[in-house]
C-alpha cells in the first residue's frame, strides 16, 4: 500500500513516499529514487520517473534530502547526502521488506547512490539517469574517483547533449570499472533527456524507453 513516511536523519526528519507497482505487474523490485540537486521528490522529473517504473511492475520510493526538506536549494556536503539516503533506505525494508532492492536518482542523487555502491552499501543494484560526470564545460574536474569500487550492476542512462556527461569521457572511465555497467547513451537528450523537435521523438517516448529498459534489465538481475 501507499505509504507517506516522516524518515528520522539523526536529529531530523525527511519526507519519503512509497509507491507500490500498479496492479497485476509487480516485478518483486523497490527502487529507492533520489532527485537532483535542483530538484525534490516532487519535481516533475522524479514523479514522472517514478510512474512510469510503477507501471512496468516497479515499487518506487521517493524522498527528500534534508536540504531540500527545509527549502533550501544550497545541496548538503556528500556525507549527509549519504547519511539521509541510508536512513531512507533502512526505513524502506523495514516498512516495505523488499524482495530486491535498487538504489539510484537523477543527476546528484544519482552520484550520492553512486558512492554508497561504492562503499559497498547493501543492494543488488544501481540505478542512474543523468550522471553528473563533470561540472558544465569543466570536463578537467571528473566525478569519477569511486566508479572503479563499485561490484553491483549498473544501469546507466545520458543524454548525448547532457554538459555533465561528455561522452568520449564517459567511456574512457568505463574502461576502468569492472562491474557489470550497462550505459545506455539517449541521442540528442539534454541532461532533463528533453530533446530538440529536429530529434524525431518525444520526451514522453524517451522516457518510456527508458523505462521499458530499466524493466528489462531488472529482470536480468535476478531479482525477479
Amino acid at each position: 500500500m501507499r505509504g507517506e513516511w516522516r524518515v528520522s536523519v539523526g536529529g531530523e526528519e525527511t519526507s519519503a513516499i512509497y509507491e507500490p507497482a500498479v496492479d497485476g505487474s509487480d516485478l518483486g523490485l523497490t527502487v529507492v529514487f533520489a532527485h537532483g540537486a535542483g530538484g525534490n521528490m516532487n519535481d516533475r522529473g522524479v514523479a514522472s520517473t517514478a510512474n512510469a517504473l510503477r507501471a512496468r511492475g516497479i515499487a518506487v520510493v521517493r524522498f527528500n534530502f534534508l536540504y531540500k526538506e527545509k527549502k533550501s536549494s544550497r545541496p548538503d556536503p556528500m556525507p549527509r547526502l549519504k547519511y539521509a539516503y541510508a536512513a531512507v533506505v533502512e526505513r524502506t525494508r523495514r516498512e516495505a521488506n523488499p524482495s530486491s532492492l535498487v538504489i539510484g536518482g537523477r543527476s546528484m542523487g544519482g552520484r550520492a547512490a553512486s558512492m554508497l555502491a561504492a562503499d559497498g552499501f547493501e543492494c543488488e543494484g544501481l540505478l542512474l539517469l543523468a550522471y553528473p560526470l563533470h561540472p558544465p564545460g569543466k570536463p578537467d574536474r571528473l566525478r569519477d574517483a569511486h566508479l572503479p569500487a563499485i561490484k553491483v550492476p549498473v544501469l546507466c542512462f545520458n543524454g548525448t547533449r547532457d554538459p555533465f556527461c561528455t561522452p568520449s569521457l564517459m567511456e574512457e572511465v568505463l574502461k576502468r570499472v569492472k562491474t557489470d555497467w550497462e550505459m545506455h547513451w539517449v541521442e540528442g537528450a539534454d541532461h532533463s533527456f528533453h530533446v530538440l523537435k529536429s530529434a524525431g521523438t518525444t520526451d514522453s517516448q524517451i522516457l518510456d524507453d527508458i523505462a521499458d529498459s530499466t524493466a528489462a534489465w531488472a529482470r536480468r538481475l535476478g531479482a525477479v
